[in-house]
């Protein structure tokens, strides 16, 4: 009956230790003393004794680990001459051991790495960490250019910030952050470049080892080499366009002549409608703040009352099909000093037209 309480006290134990056994244990921190020393008990002419081993002693080596990545889904979206365009990028420190990260960026990545080519660099570019945590670039608070005594299993934000070029037709830059693990053990101090221990040699107890553990930092397999203490992730700036395939096209039409009924013909009296089409090809980006200025030529007269603005009509029968004073925005207005017509069109989307016509009298 005991024996049975003995064993039935086992398998409760083993439950026991199998259930504590599914969560996952922090790493013990590099440096950490392990010491063990076992017992041995024995038993001479039937008295009992008991003595204990030498102690074994050895200290847990450096696993460095860590990864860097792109922490955003998107390009950076900037425009022409922005000042103090920023990226950003996620550090974790997965080594067991509080770290150091140096930092340094490229413009120069692998080719292919981007679905388009890039076709500019950013000026003045600079590196800094994210001092506060809000996951937001700050001028002024976030200045520090390197990481300092990041904790095991802690995160940190970085930013390339960058000015865009204000000239040029270009609309792609990459960037590349490249970190290299360092040295902690004081706050305010930079380290230096860690060095991994000499894998030839044999295991130092009582001598903390650096092992590089690292590899790939963000699944691309381009650029990362495994085991070196060094990541790299990549980041893109995108321009948006700087035009579009604007055309205007202007026809003229005699509308009456005070002769003929139909089939009119240009002749002095006769009334003729202009019309100027803007057609913007370029899918996606519209163009704004359109402005069309049209002299009404020599030798005819404006007709008042008759400017409009709207999409384009049928061909042959009307120019456009809205007018001045609807709630599109179309503004517009006749100079009788210079003889000037203006149209102004708030946007033109897209694979989209819209249409201005006016009215002369032949002289």
């Amino acid at each position: 009956m005991f024996a049975n309480k003995v064993r039935l006290m086992l398998l409760s134990g083993t439950a026991i230790i199998a259930t504590a056994g599914t969560a996952e244990a922090a790493q013990t921190q590099a440096g950490t003393t392990i010491t063990n020393t076992a017992q041995v008990t024995y038993t001479v002419n039937g008295s009992a004794q008991t003595t204990n081993s030498t102690t074994a002693t050895f200290v847990v080596d450096r696993k460095v680990n860590f990864t860097v990545i792109t922490d955003q889904t998107t390009n950076t979206k900037v425009n022409a001459g922005q000042v103090g365009a920023v990226t950003s990028f996620k550090l974790t420190n997965t080594t067991n051991g509080a770290q150091d990260f140096l930092l340094d960026s490229a413009q120069a990545v692998p080719v292919g790495f981007f679905p388009n080519t890039p076709d500019f660099t950013l000026n003045n570019i600079k590196i800094f960490v994210d001092a506060n945590g809000n996951g937001v670039y700050d001028p002024g608070t976030d200045v520090a250019t390197y990481v300092d005594e990041l904790a095991p299993d802690a995160s940190v934000e970085i930013f390339i910030v960058g000015d865009v070029p204000s000239t040029g037709s270009s609309n792609l830059a990459q960037v590349a952050l490249h970190a290299t693990v360092a040295n902690g053990g004081g706050v305010g101090t930079k380290g230096t470049a860690l060095v991994q221990t000499d894998l030839n040699l044999a295991n130092a107890d009582n001598t903390v080892d650096i092992v590089f553990a690292d590899g790939d930092s963000d699944g691309d397999y381009a650029g990362d080499i495994a085991r070196n203490g060094q990541g790299i992730a990549y980041a893109a700036f995108e321009a948006g366009a700087r035009n579009v395939a604007l055309t205007v096209t202007k026809t003229a039409r005699v509308i009456s002549d005070n002769v003929n009924l139909i089939n009119p013909k240009a002749l002095p009296g006769a009334v003729v409608e202009y019309c100027l089409t803007v057609n913007n090809a370029t899918a996606g980006v519209p163009a704004s703040n359109v402005v069309l200025t049209d002299v009404v030529p020599a030798n005819t007269t404006f007709v008042p009352n008759t400017l409009t603005i709207g999409a384009p009509g049928v061909a042959g029968t009307s120019c456009t099909l809205a007018s001045l004073g609807t709630t599109t925005g179309y503004t517009g207005a006749y100079d009788t000093s210079t003889k000037t017509v203006t149209a102004t069109i708030p946007s033109v989307a897209g694979s989209a037209s819209v249409a201005a016509s006016f009215r002369v009298t032949i002289n």
